[in-house]
């Protein structure tokens, strides 16, 4: 059974990347969902073994994300250049990995794959 990874990214070519890349690995994409209201919807319809968000998206910070992952003990990556996303999406995301933005293919998968093992 493939990893299902829930993506949450709202530019639109990122997003088909991210999609197209972990597929290409074996993973299932949840997703991907360009905003806050979506990506909820989806959690509240599969719980992914892992999450891979933006810090911001169409409809603001992705902040109510992190939290319902966590209520779930749901793993979460963010993927943002900055090295402090929680200034921006608040402190649900303080101590998850970033695998920066753009995102490198080998550092992706290593920490997608501790944060489905851990």
């Amino acid at each position: 059974m493939p990893k299902t990874v829930l993506v949450v990214e709202d530019e639109f070519l990122i997003a088909m990347d991210l999609k197209l890349l972990l597929e290409g690995r074996g993973r299932r994409v949840l997703g991907p969902a360009a905003t806050v209201k979506e990506a909820l919807r989806l959690l509240d319809g599969e719980l992914p073994a892992v999450a891979l968000l933006d810090v911001t998206v169409k409809d603001g910070a992705v902040t109510l994300v992190p939290e319902a992952l966590r209520a779930r003990n749901v793993p979460f990556v963010v993927a943002r250049a900055y090295s402090r996303p929680e200034l921006i999406g608040g402190d649900a995301l303080v101590g998850a990995p970033n695998v920066g933005k753009p995102t490198e293919e080998r550092r992706l998968f290593i920490v997608l794959d501790q944060c489905i093992s851990s």
